[in-house]
């Protein structure tokens, strides 16, 4: 059993909600009016005074701790180890005026001298060596130090670093957007000739669809991938809601594409996303819903198609 020194509980519990979306994700905060905010996921959830509430499911609470375990469903010790693993990769900084989500610096954790436990984490989830070190040369892919986590990221234009998601290489559920992170720019690998789009929750599913399409005899560097860097939460009115803005500017930036192909996951979550996708874009893009065949999501279909065994009944959750 995981054991957590009182003291760092203690700091963990230190930490308010409103400054642990401010600092680990900026992307997720919404100011609703004056000092009271919502999150882009939840917009019923409202963040005021040193508190914050769920009103939709009468849910609230104070700190940092408490959303990760009554919001985002960690155990105890998954949300300490978030905190504190958040705290590890970038400074706390508690903020005494308001800075644009768009003028916030992408703080990139240090990077690894050596890829080898990002690579050999990434093989045993079957995503293809070559794959691998094609984003490893390119640093789509880096590893981090001081706890060898796999870094995705996404550049603009210029080739500047934009985007970059985190997470654990071990059996920890530690993960989330570097700070400064703009979604715009995530996770993918494109092919900017293509007239077809192909869509997924994480930069995981990205790389085992790419797996089983080089498995299956394709280019997979023809094809256009990309990642929405989480889980699309559209509205309970799915004609209200909004394109996420990682396909709204993918789209305003690449007008050749004509059809989008959404490889979003088995469960609810996944399939509402999928829905709401297809009502809002059916009037100007051909809209394909193809889910994985078999497993919640293209790395479980990936490693069923490869007989790999999950450790621990599925220790790769995202």
């Amino acid at each position: 059993m995981t054991y957590i020194a009182p003291e760092v509980v203690t700091e963990a519990k230190r930490m308010d909600l409103l400054t642990y979306l401010r600092t680990y994700e900026p992307g997720q905060l919404v100011r609703v009016s004056g000092n009271t905010y919502c999150t882009r996921e939840h917009d019923s959830l409202k963040i005021s005074n040193g508190k914050w509430m769920w009103w939709s499911r009468g849910i609230g609470g104070r700190t940092a701790l408490d959303y990760l375990i009554k919001v985002k469903e960690l155990s105890f010790i998954e949300a300490v180890e978030t905190i504190m693993g958040n705290c590890a990769v970038t400074a706390l900084v508690y903020e005494t005026e308001s800075r644009s989500y768009e003028e916030q610096p992408l703080l990139l954790p240090q990077k690894s001298p050596t890829s080898d436990v990002v690579t050999q984490y990434l093989f045993e989830r079957g995503i293809d060596y070559e794959i691998i070190n094609e984003c490893l040369d390119k640093e789509l892919i880096i590893e981090s130090l001081p706890y060898h986590n796999v870094v995705f990221i996404g550049y603009d234009d210029k080739k500047e670093a934009k985007y970059a998601a985190y997470r654990a290489t071990n059996k920890s559920r530690i993960m989330g957007d570097c700070t400064g992170s703009k979604k715009q720019y995530s996770f993918r690998l494109t092919n900017e000739n293509s007239t077809e789009v192909h869509l997924f929750e994480c930069a995981i599913d990205l790389l085992s669809f790419a797996t089983l399409a080089k498995i299956e005899g394709e280019d997979w560097r023809k094809l256009n991938l990309v990642s929405l860097s989480g889980v699309y939460s559209p509205k309970q009115e799915m004609e209200k809601s909004k394109v996420p803005v990682t396909l709204q500017k993918l789209l305003e930036k690449n007008q050749q594409i004509s059809r989008i192909v959404l490889h979003l996951d088995n469960d609810i979550a996944g399939r509402k996303a999928a829905k709401t996708l297809e009502i809002l874009l059916k009037d100007r893009y051909e809209v394909v819903d193809e889910p994985p065949q078999r497993g919640k999501d293209f790395n479980d279909f990936l490693c069923i198609q490869l007989g790999i065994l999950k450790q621990n009944e599925r220790s790769f959750e995202r």
